[in-house]
């Protein structure tokens, strides 16, 4: 009945579930035994719903969420001498990603080379985290504050710049949002475990074509909205010189240096990124076989590096205006043989004068359907860097990008499409390392289908 019928049904062992085992002399205590007591535990989350309140109204919404760890150590008697087993070298590493909702601050406007309003929301709230985390350890006991910051959480402290940074960038309160979480009871805890997956949408509607008074001019009328955000830390893992003395699932060792707690997990970045793609989105076709179609997208991507202290933003804006005429019935200025119109001719006469008397297939003009298209786009990105308690940002990246993309296309049968297109690309960089680019494609497209 060892290791026990909890082991059976698939108990995750924990540090006391081992102590335990050993008391009861289960574990091998020859100094010679090295193998690694590992976990691998793997978490993921994924929930869709589709709504439809009324008719013609259809709201898709998705909640996703993934964590994984893995944890070794070596547990042993390393002295051979019936003392109690040691716990040493425990090591975790894992990643933490979430949907996640974070457009309170996405349209605030500001000046590219400087610091904006958000970020220096960021720099306040750290003092405010700092205070949180000083009296939530156990080990802290002085009273004194240094330029307001807790001796131990310090301005440049992992454990205050994580929730420092999200409360900023949500416009979320710095005194209620959740604390990276500094305990390793067992393989499930998770030290991201207060920033709950939220809930991402795509919304669209196609209800206004059936407006009477709209029914008449419109074919189709259809409205597009959704939003989609991430918050992910990857690639964090255990920090080697953590201690906690007294097993108060605490920090207790201060860096000589930084003179900072070192925290159990050390996560070298942060990112979110959110994206309204599109934020509005109209897409109407006419009776008159006349179509219009417009979006605008807005997104943004923050990478905080808690190595060099900087936060890497890039910000993208991009409208599209599109617009196409289908003629029905157009007869092209030039006649096709029979065996390129297909199905798509009338039938043929049999000219007797041709040579040979024998009767040959006569040539005839067309008549299909000739679409126009024109779509223009403007899409501006933007990358700058902004270092902490530095009154300067920086444009390290991104560019300005127009396009013009004009087409016509004519059916000539079910298995022949000819288009004639042109595609032109202008690029503006932000930086002067860049050169401004112009892509200009153009030319005849002829698509056959050889399906039988």
């Amino acid at each position: 009945m060892q290791p026990g019928l909890d082991y059976v049904f698939g108990r995750q062992p924990d540090s006391n579930w081992l102590n335990k085992r050993a008391a009861q002399g289960l574990f091998s205590r020859d100094s010679s035994f090295n193998s690694f007591f590992t976990q691998n535990f793997t978490q993921k989350l994924n929930i869709t719903a589709s709504i439809r309140p009324i008719r013609d109204l259809n709201i898709d919404v998705n909640i996703q969420k993934s964590f994984n760890k893995n944890y070794t150590e070596l547990f042993k008697d390393s002295s051979n001498s019936g003392q109690p087993f040691q716990h040493l070298s425990p090591t975790a590493s894992g990643g933490f990603s979430v949907s996640y909702i974070a457009m309170n601050t996405l349209f605030r406007k500001s000046n590219p080379g400087e610091i904006s309003t958000t970020f220096q929301t960021f720099e306040g709230n750290r003092t405010v985290i700092s205070k949180r985390l000083a009296t939530q350890n156990p080990y802290f006991t002085q009273q004194s504050y240094v330029n307001g910051y807790a001796p131990g959480y310090g301005e440049y402290a992992q454990d205050v710049l994580i929730p420092a940074f999200l409360s900023a960038y949500t416009g979320k309160n710095p005194n209620t949002i959740a604390l990276v979480k500094e305990s390793n009871s067992n393989i499930k805890s998770n030290p991201f475990g207060g920033y709950l997956p939220m809930p991402n949408w795509k919304v669209s509607y196609s209800g206004l074509s059936k407006i009477p008074e709209l029914a008449n001019i419109f074919s189709i009328i259809t409205i597009t909205h959704a939003y989609s955000g991430t918050l992910s830390m990857n690639g964090f893992s255990s920090a080697l010189n953590y201690t906690d003395t007294s097993r108060l699932s605490a920090p207790s060792f201060r860096d000589t240096i930084s003179g900072n707690y070192v925290p159990f997990y050390v996560i070298p970045n942060v990112t979110m990124q959110e994206s309204f793609a599109p934020l509005i989105g109209i897409e109407v076709t006419t009776k008159k076989q006349i179509g219009i179609r417009f979006e605008y997208k807005k997104a943004r991507q923050l990478s905080l590096s808690l190595v060099d202290y900087q936060l890497s933003e890039t910000y993208s804006t991009e409208w599209t205006i599109g617009g196409s005429y289908k003629i029905r019935g157009v007869k092209l200025p030039f006649k096709m043989p029979d065996l390129l119109a297909g199905s798509n001719t009338t039938p043929t006469k049999i000219d007797n004068n041709a040579k040979g008397g024998s009767g040959a297939k006569a040539t005839k003009p067309q008549q299909n359907d000739l679409s126009f298209r024109l779509d223009l786009s403007f899409r501006d990105d933007l990358t700058r860097n902004s270092t902490l308690d530095q009154s300067v940002a920086y444009v390290t990246g991104g560019q300005k990008v127009l396009t013009i993309q004009p087409s016509i296309d004519y059916v000539l049968n079910n298995r022949v499409n000819l288009k004639l297109f042109f595609d032109q690309r202008r690029t503006t960089p932000y930086i002067s390392t860049s050169v401004p680019t112009v892509v200009t494609r153009g030319g005849l497209q002829i698509r056959v289908s050889l399906a039988p």
